[in-house]
């Protein structure tokens, strides 16, 4: 379907309790009319609907709430909600008051300390914990069974309901043995489990409120003259906005008067401030620390670069790997087998020794050690961790996938000019062939006039420093991966690489020696001809000198040393080329590529079973970005470059590629180990139950446990701290 014609829209939903609840949110949205895609977070508590019908935000919440859940529409500004460190607190505390004293008996048998809570005080103290504190598990677990599924809300309300149940029958029949205190302590535990989960649980969206705390609520103005404070969703295209010392930058902008330095370490991982001055580029949320700026508004809202940033880190957390996709498959049916796996270990204990009050206890502990909340938050809680320390550090991943393939990457490929080098090159000699230096430069510029290439950006610089004087040339057409070509004073001009001289047939034997002399010294060569009544004629060269970024070498060294290899692509001449790779240490080198053999070259490499990434950050760049498994894009570069790729560095670090790698493969160490942790848990827990081996309470403890392991593991991510922070200090 045309990418027009579809709406985005997200949801905040309410009471899901486990991996269980959201499977099946997800399964119902996608099969309402329109919806193309949906996909529910648990640990965000947020859905994610993609339709192709224009009102589709009736049928999505009455869905949901059909399902017995809450959900409302939110827009992408939406702040994410912080910790409410009192939220349902109040519950554990009656809870835990009121199982106290039910269970100190059963711990003071350990010590051979007999004595016991009449059967009636008993029962007035579980009552409200079981009732009225447990509420929510018979709501939720009502819902799921009149839709007829499942969830951990349902496994615990049927495991407490029997043990208490089987309590009150035996205080009218054998009053010395009452399971109260497994009913209530159960509750309790699982209460205190799920508010320690969702206290540990919101900390993994860390990251994105700290981004959203960035946007300021209102911005200073000025107007025929005036200044005064707006709304920021008042201000629009065009405004002058006054940045004062000390505050943020509200909008994406351009400096029209003033200077200062800008922190924007949040927004890029850089932690020096950053000099701007007259016609510099701001972002909004960056920290104007020492002068004040007038600043001429160009993007506002959702287009912002802090708006994107938040939508990219949101869909990455949004996103499911594959790895989630088999969990959910087994989320979907864990509950109904351990129903029938508990009901096998009532009957089986029951008929075989005729103990039917201990075969309902193995029962109630079959049912509560067998949660699936634990699986649902394995991989959501490690991917929002991931994602969000990365974007800490400037590192933008778009998607799930992308950061659960970087860990098998094999190759990285790396364009040159602004990736590994500067890409601020300067014009360092010209050489005339049959015109005049200053007519040689003049024609270049006026073919450059209207490219945003770094070539281009030199050779107007250089004229400008000499003053000379060029027009704006007609009928500009790019030739990819050889040059440009356009007409100047009514004859056609050519300026480019030697590919492009072949081409047209220019003979350049007369500059040739001391070209090869230039390209020995590394540089980067530009030949300009001209073509009158079909004739081609070699006019000169330009050299260009590129500096190599000083982090460029510690990036492929930083490679290497996880195992990967390198490769260099690039549209420039061989001598130019391996002098760069032999600089730095690339692998392999790839020279005078086109756009469309670059990508055959990674299509080539994939064919050979080999992951490759791609790093560049230009148009020419942006098909072998899309052909690679993973593309990488400097944010310095073109907005068709970061549209193509999965991960944008929102500095032009080269060691933010090996960073990426390294948080990935942290990143998928934590899913594994949360996987292998909320298995095990089961693995272990059900059989032990199942052959009377684990008390009611013990299974409550255990079962409260694993969620908080798994999420409060995943947050370990957030001590990632990457290489080229250290490079850089």
């Amino acid at each position: 379907m045309p990418e027009q014609d579809v709406q985005k829209l997200d949801f905040a939903i309410s009471g899901m309790t486990c991996a269980a609840c959201a499977a099946r949110i997800e399964k119902a949205l996608r099969k309402l009319p329109g919806v193309s895609q949906a996909s529910v977070n648990l640990a965000t508590e947020r859905a994610h609907v993609e339709a192709a019908v224009p009102a589709v935000t009736e049928s999505v919440t009455a869905a949901i709430a059909k399902l017995g859940y809450g959900a409302q529409l939110i827009s992408p500004e939406t702040r994410l909600p912080g910790v409410d460190a009192g939220q349902d607190g109040w519950k554990v505390v009656c809870a835990a008051l009121l199982t106290i004293p039910l269970v100190l008996p059963m711990v003071g048998s350990v010590f051979d300390w007999h004595w016991m809570l009449p059967g009636w005080l008993q029962c007035l103290l579980a009552t409200p914990v079981q009732f009225w504190l447990g509420a929510r598990f018979y709501r939720s677990g009502w819902k799921a069974a009149v839709n007829f599924s499942g969830n951990m809300d349902l496994l615990v309300a049927i495991g407490t309901s029997a043990a208490y149940g089987l309590s009150l029958y035996l205080l009218f029949r054998h009053p010395d043995h009452l399971y109260f205190e497994a009913s209530s302590a159960v509750i309790t535990l699982v209460l205190l489990g799920k508010w320690l989960e969702t206290r540990a649980k919101r900390q993994t969206t860390e990251a994105i409120r700290a981004l959203q705390s960035l946007r300021p609520e209102s911005a200073r103005v000025r107007r025929d003259g005036q200044e005064f404070d707006i709304s920021l969703a008042d201000i629009r295209v065009g405004d002058l906005v006054v940045v004062r010392p000390g505050e943020r930058v509200p909008v994406d902008g351009r400096i029209l008067e003033g200077a200062s330095h800008l922190d924007e370490s949040l927004l890029t991982g850089e932690s020096k401030p950053v000099k701007k001055t007259l016609n510099a580029r701001v972002t909004g949320g960056a920290v104007n620390m020492d002068g004040v700026l007038l600043v001429e508004t160009l993007a506002i809202g959702a287009e912002t670069t802090l708006a994107r940033i938040i939508r990219m880190v949101e869909d990455a957390q949004i996103a499911k790997p594959a790895i989630q996709r088999l969990v959910d498959k087994v989320s979907a049916v864990f509950v109904p087998v351990v129903l029938v796996i508990a009901l096998l270990t009532l009957l089986g204990w029951g008929l075989h020794n005729g103990a039917w009050e201990q075969a309902l206890l193995n029962a109630v502990a079959v049912l509560v050690i067998a949660c699936p909340c634990a699986l649902g938050l394995a991989t959501p809680t490690a991917i929002m961790a991931g994602t969000g320390v990365a974007a800490r550090y400037g590192i933008l991943i778009k998607d799930a996938d992308a950061l659960e393939l970087a860990h098998h990457i094999d190759y990285v490929a790396f364009d040159k000019t602004g990736t590994l080098t500067e890409g601020k090159p300067v014009v360092t000699d010209v050489l005339t062939a049959a015109i005049d230096a200053t007519t040689l430069v003049s024609l270049a510029a006026s073919l450059e006039s209207g490219s945003q290439h770094p070539l281009a950006q030199a050779v107007l610089e250089y004229a400008k420093q000499h003053s000379i004087a060029y027009s704006i040339a007609n009928d500009a057409q790019v030739l990819p991966g050889r040059g440009l070509q356009a007409t100047v004073e009514g004859h056609t001009v050519f300026f480019g690489n030697s590919r492009c001289m072949h081409d047209i047939g220019v003979a350049t034997d007369m500059l040739e020696v001391q070209a090869q002399v230039l390209l020995q010294n590394g540089r980067t060569i530009s030949w300009v001809a001209d073509r009158i009544e079909g004739q081609g004629r070699l006019l000169g060269l330009l050299a260009f000198g590129d500096e190599v970024k000083p982090q460029s070498k510690a990036a492929i060294d930083h490679l290497h040393r996880l195992g990967v290899k390198t490769l260099l692509l690039t549209g420039d001449n061989p001598v130019s080329a391996q002098r760069v790779a032999d600089q730095v240490g690339i692998d392999e080198v790839y020279a005078e590529q086109l756009p469309e053999t670059k990508a055959r070259v990674i299509m080539g490499l994939r064919q050979q079973g080999y992951v490759i990434a791609m790093v560049g950050d230009g148009v020419n760049d942006a098909p072998a970005l899309a052909s690679a498994d993973i593309g990488f894009a400097m944010s310095s570069g073109t907005d068709v470059a970061m549209h193509t790729s999965a991960v944008t560095l929102m500095r032009s670090d080269p060691l933010l590629v090996a960073d990426t790698i390294s948080v990935s493969r942290r990143t998928y160490n934590k899913i594994r180990q949360n996987l292998f942790w909320a298995f095990i848990y089961n693995m272990i827990g059900i059989p032990l139950a199942v052959f009377g081996q684990l008390n009611p309470v013990v299974a409550g403890a255990a079962m409260a446990l694993s969620s908080v392991s798994v999420v409060v593991n995943a947050l370990l991510l957030r001590r990632w701290r990457p290489d080229s922070k250290e490079q850089h200090e």
